[in-house]
C-alpha cells in the first residue's frame, strides 16, 4: 500500500439503478461516463490528473489536488445538469439518468492487489461514500423531481473553498445537513434547498376523554342527572317510557328529571 496522499474525491451514483433491466443499465452507465468525462474536461482536469474506478451503478474519480476545487464545483453546478438534460432528452423514460454527486477531499492510499482492478482506502474516502449513500442526499434528489442531479460537498470543501466564494461560487445556495454515518454523525453541505422535514403527526391520546355526563363534579360529588326526551320512546332498565306515562325503574334517581317539565326531589 502506498503512503496516503491528498486527493479531491468526486463520486457520482445513478438513482434507482437496480430497478432497470440489463440493456437499460448498460446504456445508463455509458451516459454516466460520458457526463463525467465532459464535466472533468470543462473543469480543466487532464487525463493524467485523474484516476477513475468503476463501482457498478457509480463511479469514483480521484483528482490531483493541484486542480482548483472551485473549478470543479462550478462545473458540477452548471455543466453537469446541462449535460444530463441534453442526454436524457434522447433517452427513453426508463433509461434517464439522475445522479447523486459528492465532492470531498482527503488522504487516500492506493492499495493495488494482484488480479484485481483498482483499490484505494482512507477515512476521508469512507466518509465521502457515507455522504453519497445518506438519507439526506437521497431525499434531496427525490424532492427535486425535475432536477437531473443533486450535489453535496464535504465540510472540508465547504469551509476551505465554498464559503469564501472562491471563483464566484454561490455561497448562499449551500445548506448544512447532518449525515448519520456508521462511525457517527458529521456535517456536509447541500447545494440548493434541502428536502422539507416531514411533520410529525400528533400522538393519539391514550384514552378517550370522558364524556360530560361521566366527568366528576368539583369535590368528587356526583353531578346532577339531567335527561331530556325530545321525541321517540326512551327506556330505562327495560321499562318503556311512551306517551304520557313516565316510569323509572331499577333504583332511585337523584336530581332533576326533565321530561319536558322539571320534577324536583327523588323520583
Amino acid at each position: 500500500m502506498t503512503e496516503p496522499v491528498n486527493h479531491t474525491i468526486l463520486l457520482l451514483d445513478i438513482e434507482q439503478f437496480g430497478r432497470r433491466d440489463d440493456v437499460e443499465q448498460a446504456f445508463m452507465r455509458r451516459m454516466l461516463y460520458s457526463v463525467l468525462r465532459e464535466t472533468l474536461r470543462s473543469a480543466g482536469v487532464e487525463a493524467a490528473e485523474q484516476r477513475l474506478e468503476d463501482r457498478g451503478d457509480s463511479v469514483m474519480a480521484l483528482i490531483n489536488p493541484t486542480v482548483p476545487k472551485s473549478r470543479l464545483v462550478h462545473a458540477l453546478i452548471n455543466e453537469t445538469p446541462a449535460l444530463l438534460n441534453a442526454n436524457n432528452r434522447l433517452a427513453a423514460d426508463s433509461a434517464r439518468v439522475r445522479l447523486r454527486i459528492v465532492l470531498a477531499s482527503g488522504e487516500v492510499a492506493v492499495q493495488e492487489l494482484g488480479g484485481a482492478l483498482g483499490g484505494v482506502v482512507g477515512w476521508d474516502l469512507n466518509q465521502a461514500f457515507r455522504l453519497l449513500d445518506s438519507t439526506a442526499l437521497r431525499e434531496a434528489l427525490k424532492h427535486r423531481a425535475d432536477a437531473p442531479c443533486v450535489l453535496s460537498v464535504s465540510d472540508t470543501v465547504y469551509q476551505g473553498i465554498v464559503r469564501h466564494g472562491h471563483g464566484g461560487l454561490p455561497t448562499g445556495e449551500f445548506y448544512r445537513i447532518t449525515v448519520h454515518g456508521k462511525e457517527g454523525d458529521f456535517p456536509a453541505w447541500l447545494h440548493g434547498e434541502p428536502a422539507p422535514t416531514p411533520s410529525t403527526p400528533a400522538a393519539a391520546p391514550d384514552q378517550p376523554a370522558p364524556t360530560p355526563a361521566a366527568a366528576a363534579a368539583p369535590g368528587g360529588a356526583r353531578p346532577p342527572a339531567t335527561f331530556q326526551f325530545l321525541g321517540g320512546s326512551p327506556s330505562f332498565g327495560g321499562n318503556l317510557i311512551g306517551g304520557d306515562h313516565h316510569t323509572v325503574s331499577g333504583g332511585q334517581v337523584h336530581g332533576d328529571v326533565n321530561t319536558g317539565n322539571t320534577v324536583g326531589g327523588d323520583r
